[in-house]
């Protein structure tokens, strides 16, 4: 049988990262608190030579509850998520409720021309095509080598 010598300081260090990783899950919601998983919309953004084309996901709301604004160098979208399910089974009725405002600002890799973005909003999925300014479409970077 062998000697397996335990070091106490490696559980606590363990420990350590695995409390910190379940605190980056989490995030403060609206008010500040940080008692819950504030809703942070996915997003996925792809570049090709005429624009940015970036999609996020905001399950369960309508278009009219989001606000989208564009800046040259970034994208803000806002608003609020207001969901409420309501059974009634056998006499016995169960209400839940969520309500949330969330933010997210999107860096964009390069300056976009906000004033012809185009927008669509089908499914839950926010779909936005940002042509890219005339001075990055033709922009060429010469790089020095000595």
């Amino acid at each position: 049988m062998a000697l397996i010598r335990w070091e106490p300081f490696r559980e606590i260090d363990s420990l350590q990262r695995e409390m910190n990783r379940l605190f980056d899950t989490l995030t403060p919601t609206a008010d500040g608190r940080t008692n819950g998983v504030a809703f942070i919309p996915a997003a996925e953004m792809q570049e090709t030579p005429e624009a940015i084309h970036l999609k996020l996901e905001v399950p369960g709301l309508e278009a009219k509850d989001l606000d989208v604004q564009v800046t040259a160098e970034a994208v803000a979208i806002s608003g609020e998520r207001r969901s409420e399910t309501k059974t009634d089974e056998n006499g016995m009725v169960r209400s839940e409720f969520r309500y949330g405002k969330f933010q997210r600002v999107i860096p964009l890799p390069g300056r976009v021309q906000n004033n012809q973005v185009q927008a669509e909003y089908k499914d839950g999925i926010l779909q936005l095509r940002l042509p890219k300014a005339e001075e990055e479409k033709n922009r060429v970077v010469k790089v020095n080598l000595g």
